[in-house]
């Protein structure tokens, strides 16, 4: 029982409370020690018994959830789900709360929650397992497997094996471009690298595992944040100095060759590595296009996303990055990248931006 992972719900739908404790509750490495309808009513429960994972709504009655998440993250630091609705509003909300802390997103539509949330079962549970390994607790990771049979593992050849690299893909150009993927715990780290940029810097990439609607806000928070443009990408895109591209959640994005320009390909298809957007699409189309004129970067999140893709940018003659155990929130990417042998340089979170200054140099 000690070794189960302890979850507080907090959601005012009642729907949601019932659901979730029983999806969570099927899992044997968890246990759902309470559920609350507002913030108020969670911390009565918390001064019997604290959780290691919180799912926590945004829009509660008596006391908002980015209000209690503040309060949380100032006095005890807790690893935090939001449980966000697929709004507009949700979205802008959820990227503040996502600010101040929280760790990932469950999503949840306005219709049809219950069999939503029953058909998500493996989403909601690999969220609070994510949550559990963030380095805020140090919190050991299950080895229990889902209850929910996960989707197949498809690699990026379901995306990229009908595309062929152009003849000049590989050759030398003034150009360059920055590739950076990242999932749990990427909102943070991704704002801690882009913040510290000049606005004449290397064209960057970026893959963050986030579901649709919730990239676009996200770019929009930080374009208002950062010296350099920040987009949610479309299309076509050019890939130049001083904008970052952030693929947009539900799509992959890949890098193509127009000319002596940089361009992105942003397309549907099946999920790669359980996420769309994937950081393998992205970086193995880096490999194929960019080669030499490319700097990789994985940085934190929970699985090996990416690991593969940076491997093959490595041994394309790119320049490979991971971040540092010391400052994930979860140290599963960059792990599998270092242990591919994938990575030239392993570098703290707070020295990511001067590689990449330097690389633009």
């Amino acid at each position: 029982m000690s070794n189960k992972i302890k979850v507080l719900v907090v959601d005012d739908s009642a729907v949601v409370r019932q659901v979730a404790r029983e999806m969570l509750g099927k899992d044997p490495s968890i246990e759902v020690i309470g559920v609350a309808s507002d913030p108020i009513f969670a911390l009565e429960t918390m001064k019997k018994a604290w959780p290691d994972v919180i799912v926590l709504d945004i829009e509660m009655p008596r006391m908002d959830g980015i209000t209690f998440l503040r309060k949380i993250m100032a006095e005890h630091p807790t690893p935090v789900v939001i449980c966000s609705t697929l709004t507009e509003k949700g979205a802008q909300t959820t990227i503040e709360a996502m600010a101040a802390g929280a760790v990932t997103i469950i999503t949840k539509p306005k219709m049809g929650l219950k069999q939503f949330l029953v058909d998500s079962t493996s989403d909601m549970v690999g969220a609070v397992k994510a949550a559990a390994q963030a380095n805020m607790r140090r919190l050991a990771s299950s080895s229990a497997a889902n209850p929910s049979a996960p989707p197949p593992k498809l690699s990026a050849d379901a995306i990229l094996a009908a595309r062929a690299a152009s003849s000049t893909s590989m050759i030398q150009t003034t150009e360059r471009v920055v590739a950076i993927g990242t999932s749990t715990g990427g909102t943070q780290a991704l704002e801690a690298v882009l913040t510290k940029l000049p606005a004449v810097c290397p064209g960057i990439v970026i893959v963050q595992h986030m579901p649709e609607k919730f990239t676009g806000m996200f770019a929009q928070r930080l374009n208002g944040l950062c010296q350099i443009e920040v987009l949610e990408a479309k299309n076509g895109d050019r890939v130049m100095p001083g904008r970052a591209l952030i693929a947009p959640g539900g799509r992959h994005m890949m890098l193509r060759r127009s000319g002596a320009q940089y361009q992105v390909e942003v397309a549907d298809g099946p999920l790669v590595n359980r996420h769309k957007p994937s950081v393998d699409v992205l970086f193995r189309s880096m490999a194929q296009v960019a080669g030499k004129n490319a700097l990789g970067i994985i940085m934190t999140g929970m699985g090996d996303d990416g690991a593969r893709g940076l491997k093959e940018m490595h041994d394309a003659g790119a320049i490979t990055v991971a971040e540092d155990e010391s400052t994930c929130v979860v140290f599963g990417m960059p792990k599998e990248a270092i242990k591919l042998g994938a990575a030239d340089k392993v570098l703290p979170l707070d020295r990511i931006p001067a590689e990449i200054i330097a690389y633009g140099g």
